[in-house]
């Protein structure tokens, strides 16, 4: 059996792969508890973003919607696809376009924390009440300040 592994980019404005993305999002939320966005919030936050999607054989198993400035609002990966390297390369891809980047995790999503610092990423504060639900946050920051082409670079090599 072959595997297509495709990657595109949604531009600001598009709702292209937007019920797509909807899904996949709710899909880790109902499994994980985290990704908790309400509909609303989610489709206009992924309209507003640029999101660099990777879809094998037709199907979405990772995107990252991305500000202007480099901020991921969202990053998600299928559960039955992540040790695959499509995380990393979802946020190399973000790198391709800012010297830094940020972004906001769950103090409670070891999984993401874990997959964070892995890349490089520095908690740069935590932050109280942070989510809709009373969940705490921890603000990430990867870039120019630690070198993030480099380390990037160096992390794909892996």
């Amino acid at each position: 059996m072959s595997v297509n592994i495709d990657s595109r980019v949604v531009t600001p404005g598009s709702d292209e792969f937007v019920d797509d993305a909807w899904e996949l999002k709710e899909q880790i939320s109902r499994r994980e508890g985290v990704l908790k966005q309400r509909h609303d919030f989610f489709t206009d936050a992924y309209r507003r973003s640029k999101v660099h999607c990777y879809h094998q054989d037709g199907i979405l198993i990772g995107f990252a919607a991305v500000r202007r400035d480099g901020y991921i609002l969202f990053l998600a990966v299928d559960p039955t696809c992540r040790g695959e390297g499509i995380g990393k390369k979802l946020v190399a891809r973000v790198a391709d376009d800012h010297e830094t980047i940020t972004c906001h995790a769950r103090t409670s999503n070891e999984n993401a924390l874990q997959f964070y610092e892995h890349l490089g990423f520095e908690i740069k504060r935590r932050i109280d009440d942070y989510y809709e639900d009373g969940g705490d946050a921890y603000y990430l920051k990867l870039g120019s300040d630690i070198g993030i082409t480099d380390r990037l670079s160096d992390l794909m090599r892996r």
